[in-house]
């Protein structure tokens, strides 16, 4: 049997896989996948349920003691930051800084040490627990190195240094909780992108009904605003669909009976009767949402460099710090001496400069990202974008405005462009068209007359009555201009105007800076081979394709990552819903904020609030300074403190000097972190 449910209380992706690993240890498990970037957890096994999660229950206790699951409802049952953490963070943070007045004004030293110590306790509580509960088990992290320098801190009586610990320790997993969550309700928001009913036709009778309970071969209804909700053929009806945020394609596409119409599809205008060809769990909207989740879980399976190092600089410190002690216990014989040059170890070798500069240099990074409109969801992205070698963009509303223009205006009789204008736009002015928007909006100043008759045909574009003539502006059927529509007279054709989607005036600079860095531009559109390849030229990129779904696109991108080393990374620029599961399985996603659907920007990993695609070159150049920041704390701190450990463990220095190794080198390494925050690019 296989199911899936919510995994509540999970903060990191390693904790992740060490728990996706006990559990496909059971019998009873056929397989297990946890979904870290979606909060889920999908079971296979081959008893009782019942049984069967007892004993998962079992393995997360022994495991992961703070997680918990649920079977998944319609609800959000996703993990909030959780309150209370928070109020008791700031309540015994406020606490703490009444203990040092009362230290200040010479109150009585007992309340002063009440205050502090139960404060310190209960704010690093979780911090604490999680460092015996699985010392016991077996697992060293850095839970236990930060409370072991917690406690050498204090016990060489720098008790203002454990508590900077403790504290900047613990807000810092708040601020990360509240960043997971961030991320999994963002992918979760495709939910709402889901067509909520369909119209069922049941002898004669319309009736709506949950998409997922329409069979196969069963007729439905969509009329103009709606939603399609299953994949399915027409039989009977004709009219125009924006299809823009589920394939690409920026002109409307106008549909009649016996064509294939895919789910997602919105009504513009006409009615549509459709005998659905599939299941609402095979349509086209489910499984994008498929391939999203497949692509995020492909990315949260990644194991992340810091939690290596924390495990491992953990146990070596711990036993390096065991050793310093007994090596100068057996050769002084003075115990006091070998317990103070082993907690002097221990002080030195706090991680706190790490700890602490390297995340604040990326959230310096970030936050400088944001002062130019760049939103970064995530430092390791901020990294990601450094080794990609292959931008690869959507087209329509990406690299173009994904609004119509006029390009040119043809006449084919008596009379001039301007007239051939002036004619059009007595009729588009009624009709709310994108490409009627765009004939109204190159006329602008025109003044336009009233027409009689008016009439709005599905698919095909319009017709009127002016000054006794018999008008019609219909799709071109005689231009090879893949966006055009004819202007006929009494039924002879008078003129054509030439449409085209516009290209973004930064797109080309975006596209040339790439180039100059020698980084590979591809153009995936779902927009036919004319459109496509005449914004191919004109860019100048240096491979393109057309027609291609979702479906396609992805399989693009997976193909390209698997033919390129594990260093050299892949971005993915879009906007529709369709570019969604692309998105999600880039390395780096960057979708337009203003252009792309909910999905998309939830989806990203980047998201460039104004559209303006020249922030890539910005964005690059702040994650190359913001990298060079990191090494350099790194660096810096790494020679100081190996310094000061091999003159700690000699007896050459005393602890003061050790303090200043741990806390001076941290102070400076915060210092030069916060440069990313500031730097102009």
């Amino acid at each position: 049997m296989n199911k899936k449910y919510n995994i509540l209380n999970l903060d990191c992706g390693h904790c992740a896989m060490k728990l996706e690993n006990a559990i496909n240890e059971l019998d009873c498990v056929n397989s297990c996948s946890i979904n870290f970037a979606t909060s889920t957890m999908i079971l296979d096994f081959n008893k009782e349920e019942l049984f069967v999660l007892n004993q998962v229950k079992q393995v997360i206790l022994k495991t992961e003691p703070e997680v918990k699951i649920e079977e998944i409802k319609k609800s959000d049952n996703s993990k909030k930051t959780s309150f209370l953490d928070i109020s008791t963070f700031i309540f015994f943070g406020l606490g703490i800084i009444g203990a040092v007045l009362l230290r200040v004004l010479d109150f009585p030293t007992v309340w002063h040490w009440i205050i502090l110590i139960s404060s310190a306790l209960i704010i690093g509580y979780k911090t604490y627990y999680k460092a015996i509960f699985l010392l016991f088990k077996g697992t060293i992290n850095e839970n236990l190195l930060v409370t072991i320098s917690v406690i050498g801190a204090c016990a060489i009586g720098e008790h203002d240094e454990a508590l900077m610990v403790i504290i900047l320790y613990t807000l810092g997993k708040i601020l990360e909780s509240y960043a997971v969550n961030k991320t999994r309700n963002s992918i979760k928001t495709l939910m709402q992108m889901q067509p909520e009913y369909a119209i069922l036709i049941n002898e004669d009778k319309e009736e709506k009904v949950d998409p997922d309970s329409v069979k196969i071969g069963s007729t439905i209804v969509v009329r103009p605003g709606e939603r399609v909700p299953l994949d399915g053929k027409i039989i009977e009806g004709e009219g125009s669909l924006d299809i823009k945020n589920l394939t690409g394609e920026s002109i409307p596409k106008y549909v009649k009976k016996e064509d294939n119409i895919l789910s997602g599809s919105i009504l513009i205008d006409g009615l549509l009767f459709i005998k659905t060809t599939g299941t609402y769990k095979d349509s086209t909207v489910v499984r994008i949402m498929n391939l999203i989740e497949e692509a995020t879980d492909k990315k949260s399976k990644t194991e992340t460099f810091i939690s290596k190092f924390a495990k491992w600089y953990t146990l070596i410190v711990v036993s390096a710090s065991v050793l310093v002690f007994g090596l100068t216990w057996a050769i002084l014989k003075d115990y006091s001496v070998a317990v103070y040059r082993g907690l002097i170890f221990l002080v030195v070798s706090c991680p706190c400069a790490f700890a602490i500069s390297v995340p604040l240099a990326y959230f310096s990074g970030l936050g400088n990202a944001s002062k130019y409109g760049i939103l970064i969801k995530g430092s390791n992205y901020l990294d990601n974008i450094l080794n990609v070698k292959t931008f690869v963009f959507d087209k329509t509303g990406t690299l173009t405005t994904g609004m119509f223009g006029v390009d040119k205006i043809i006449s084919n009789s008596k009379y001039t462009e301007q007239e051939l204008l002036h004619i059009a736009m007595i009729g588009e002015q009624f009709s709310i068209h994108p490409i009627a928007k765009a004939i109204m909006h190159f006329g602008k100043g025109l003044n336009t007359e009233k027409c009689n008759n008016f009439k709005e045909v599905a698919g095909k574009g319009i017709s009127y009555e002016f000054n006794n003539n018999y008008y019609q502006i219909y799709t071109s059927t005689t231009n090879a201009h893949s966006n055009a529509v004819d202007i006929l007279e009494n039924g002879n054709v008078i003129g054509s105007i030439l449409l085209s989607d516009k290209i973004k005036p930064e797109s080309k600079e975006t596209i040339a800076y790439l180039k100059k860095h020698k980084i590979k531009t591809v153009m995936l559109s779902g927009d036919n081979q004319t459109v496509t390849t005449d914004v191919a030229n004109k860019l100048e990129v240096d491979e393109y394709h057309y027609n291609m779904l979702p479906t396609d696109k992805y399989q693009w991108l997976k193909n390209t990552k698997e033919n390129v080393s594990e260093k050299t990374k892949v971005a993915f620029v879009g906007d529709g819903i369709n570019d969604a599961p692309s998105l999600s399985f880039a390395d780096v996603g960057i979708s337009m904020g203003l252009a792309g659907s909910p999905a998309t920007v939830e989806a990203s990993d980047i998201v460039i609030v104004d559209d303006n695609i020249e922030k890539i070159e910005k964005c690059l150049k702040i994650s190359k300074f913001n990298k060079k920041i990191v090494i350099q704390n790194i660096v810096f701190a790494s020679v100081f403190k190996v310094a000061f450990l091999l003159l700690g463990s000699f007896g050459i220095t005393g602890m003061a000097t050790a303090v200043f190794a741990d806390v001076g080198v941290t102070l400076l390494a915060t210092l030069n972190s916060l440069r990313s925050l500031y730097h102009k690019v």
